[in-house]
């Protein structure tokens, strides 16, 4: 199988790596970085488990070929280094099974720093729209909801 070199950074640091070029972002990731905290949900981009940022923006890796992250920068779930952001989630028992829980978080860090970039105060209704495309089976949304927006809270 053809491979080709794709340098991009990975949660702040230069990363170099070698595969094929429609290999899904995720696998990249999960087997050849060992970056295991992105999950595969559904592998169709419906339930945002996979959720990264590339270049701060939220997008489902399982949906991005890697030769398309080349000459990004990718944040996973091990380079969030928020801690308002993380506690919120446990503060508020945002969590149960887990496997959504590093989609939901990314998504809320992309929304909450695209709300600082914009000027905009962050809201109950933009805080669901941020999280539209992640799915959770196991808490419903008001404790995510919460988690949220008390992040928003700690970080204005």
């Amino acid at each position: 199988m053809t491979t080709t070199e794709i340098r991009l950074h990975i949660n702040g640091e230069a990363t170099t790596v070698h595969a094929p070029p429609l290999r899904r972002l995720l696998d990249v990731l999960r087997d050849d970085l060992g970056l295991k905290g992105t999950k595969e949900g559904c592998g169709e981009g419906e339930c945002g488990a996979c959720t990264v940022l590339i270049d701060g923006e939220p997008i489902n890796s399982c949906l991005v070929p890697a030769c398309q992250a080349r000459g990004t920068s990718v944040t996973t779930i091990e380079g969030v280094r928020h801690e308002s952001l993380l506690d919120a989630f446990v503060v508020e028992g945002a969590t149960q099974c887990g496997i959504c829980t590093p989609g939901m978080i990314l998504a809320t860090r992309g929304w909450l720093d695209d709300c600082r970039r914009r000027g905009v105060t962050p809201d109950e209704p933009s805080a669901r729209q941020a999280l539209a495309g992640n799915l959770c089976r196991c808490t419903g949304y008001g404790m995510i909801v919460a988690a949220v927006l008390r992040a928003a809270n700690e970080e204005a």
